[in-house]
This record gives C-alpha cells, structure tokens and sequence, in this order.
C-alpha cells in the first residue's frame, strides 16, 4: 500500500499542506510518524480528502464532518447517507432562512430608497426628515453578517477553504471592476486582523450594492468572509481571508492608508 508524506499528499490532491495539519488536529484526517517525526499518510487519505471537500461545499461544520467520518470508516454507504440526509434538510433551511433576513434587509432599503427619493424638507434635518430611518425592528445597528457556513458552528471555516476563483475571462474582469466602482467610493481604509475594513457615507443603496455583491463573491470565492455593519451614522465592510490570499484581498480591496 502506497504512502506519502505531507508535500506528496498535498501535490497529489491539491490541498495545501498547511490545510493538512489542520485537519490532523481537528481529527480529520489521521497521520502515521516515521521515526524521524515526519508525517505518513495511507493511500486512503486521497479518498478521504475528496469525501472533506466535498462536505465542506454542502456547509457542513468540522464536527459534523468528523462524524461521517466515522460513520464511513464503518464501510456501508447506505449509512453514510442516512446521517448525511438531515445534516442536508438544515442547510436547506438555515439558507433559506439566510435568504429571507438578506430579502427583509433589501425591502428594508428599498423603502429607505423610496424616502429619500421624495422631495427634501425646507431647512436642516430633524426627527421626521426622511435621514434618519425608523423602520427596522431594532434600535441599534444592523449587523448583516454573510458567510457560507453556520453563525455559532465552524464560523472560520473561510480560513479552510481554497484559495481560488471559480470565475474566469470576461467574468472575472467583470467582477473586480464592480468591486473597485463601489471600493472607490470608501471614504477610510483601515486594517484588521486578518483583512481591513472599509468605511462609507451611510447610504442604503450602496449598503445593498455591497451586501448583493458579497454574497455573489462568496459564491465564487468562499475564503472571502465578510461583515457588513449599517447604523444610521456609517456603513462599513469588513472583509478577511487567509494569508495565502492577501494578495487577492489587496487587489480586489486596495490596501490600508
């Protein structure tokens, strides 16, 4: 039976070594040592990989993963299938539910737009002006938070994914120059760990521009991570993503001043 070591691993299934250490330690994917320390896995590891990444394309969180896992090792599919089918069902409706707090938010501006595209009030602003907005339940911020996995279970999964756009040619110039027409109008950069936050006028229409352009980046590019926070004082973004992607983060986001 054929074994590797992690850079032959790696090269052989396309998954950065330092992908592979991770899941050593999150019990995902076990590894003999030689007597010298060095890292051995079984021709099994490649399958076992294959079975990771294409969990983690359905939103599964590691603990979840590490389950089936398990339920595999027991070698009948059929059981593999019966745990993963409910694990499905919720992914089904935490995106659902995604989808409508993301509708209800767009409504939200929709109505703001529709305010502040009527006729301005003669003389400075006040209470009833149309500038500052009265129609969402809460009274605080309204954080949009838009990640491709579960709030509360594997929240840094971004930190995982491959760094690589699904996008390409014509698309992919399509999409960086409407990341750098909204990026333009960002009156602050400023850093943060693991990427840089960007501040805006408070404007509801450009709050929905960024909130629909990064869930379509996410749906390309799943190591983006990204939280949008709207009061009726400031817009910002925050953007993050793993070191191996700071250059992308830098070209499609500029750099801090």
């Amino acid at each position: 039976m054929r074994t590797y070591r992690i850079s032959q691993l790696a090269e052989r299934s396309g998954v950065p070594a330092t992908t592979l250490r991770f899941y050593e330690d999150a019990g995902l994917l076990p590894a003999d040592r030689t007597p010298s320390g060095y890292r051995m896995y079984g021709e099994d590891a490649v399958e076992r990989l294959a079975f990771i990444s294409s969990a983690k394309l359905l939103g599964l969180a590691l603990e979840e993963i590490r389950e089936l896992l398990d339920v595999r090792e027991e070698g009948v599919c059929a059981s593999v299938r019966a745990r993963m089918l409910p694990l499905v069902v919720d992914r089904i409706a935490e995106t659902d539910g995604r989808i409508a707090e993301l509708r209800a938010f767009s409504a939200h501006l929709a109505g703001v737009h529709a305010e502040l595209s009527g006729p301005a009030p003669a003389g400075a602003c006040g209470p009833d002006c149309g500038c500052t907005t009265t129609g969402t339940p809460t009274a605080g911020p309204v954080p949009i938070t838009l990640s491709p996995t579960r709030l509360g279970q594997d929240t840094e999964s971004w930190r995982d994914a491959p760094v690589a756009c699904a996008l390409g040619g014509a698309e992919l110039g399509e999409r960086t120059e409407q990341w750098r027409q909204l990026v333009g109008k960002a009156k602050r950069r400023e850093e943060i760990d693991d990427g840089l936050r960007l501040s805006f006028l408070p404007d509801a229409e450009l709050a929905g521009q960024l909130a629909e352009l990064a869930a379509a980046e996410q749906g390309c590019c799943a190591f983006f991570d990204f939280t949008l926070h709207l009061t009726p004082a400031a817009l910002q973004l925050s953007v993050r993503a793993p070191d191996s992607a700071a250059g992308m983060l830098a070209d499609l986001f500029g750099v801090p001043a």
